[in-house]
């Protein structure tokens, strides 16, 4: 990941901070992914109650696809934290994550499927098209199913979540899929080429 930092102009930055350095405590403490996954759901939820220190760098829609940026990374890539911005309209293929995961809402809605793969072999949808919205928070792990489809849940505005993942989740393997079950791998990358710079405190001097 070739990334160079940028200084992070929001006062409110601190916040972001707090968080990757709680998470990083309980992924280094944690007992199991269950653990992490109900204690990290609890710190993102606190972390999306306030919209008030996500830089605009990445809070920008773009036309033509949603855009899915890093915010920061484990030094030892044990987790990542990206924000997802959606476009109205906008949303992903069937995919997975091969890793655990947390999705809290920041602003606006995301419309959620889950899938499995039936004794066939093709997918099928588990359960109603759910949305979530602001403040609300959903895990995702592999061991339980991780095939989803996201997408804008506002037709007339952008929606923006905030996502954890179990590994630098840019650089993971994955696949997305057909509906008939069909695989083709993929690498998601990142659409920003800086990262928010979460440690300067200079400006609280």
């Amino acid at each position: 990941m070739n990334a160079v930092a940028v200084l992070a102009i929001d006062p409110n930055i601190g916040r972001l901070r707090g968080f990757v350095t709680d998470l990083a405590d309980l992924v280094e403490n944690a007992a199991d992914e269950a653990e992490i996954l109900e204690k990290g759901g609890a710190l993102l939820a606190r972390l999306v109650s306030s919209d008030d220190w996500l830089p605009d760098a990445f809070a920008r829609p773009n036309p033509d696809r949603y855009q899915q940026y890093l915010l920061h990374c484990d030094s030892r890539e044990r987790f990542s934290v990206v924000s997802f911005v959606w476009g109205p309209g906008q949303g992903t293929p069937i995919h997975d994550h091969r890793v655990w995961g947390l999705v809290g809402v920041l602003r606006g809605a995301e419309r959620v499927e889950h899938f499995r793969r039936g004794a066939d072999g093709r997918l099928e949808q588990v359960g109603p098209v759910g949305d979530l919205f602001e403040c609300e928070v959903e895990a995702i792990s592999p061991a339980a199913g991780d095939i989803h489809r996201v997408a804008n849940g506002l037709a007339d505005a952008p929606s923006i979540s905030i996502h954890v993942y179990g590994g630098n989740i840019g650089a993971v393997e994955r696949a997305t899929y057909d509906l008939d079950g069909t695989a083709k791998r993929f690498i998601s990358g990142y659409a920003n080429k800086v990262v928010p710079n979460l440690w300067d405190r200079s400006s609280a001097a």
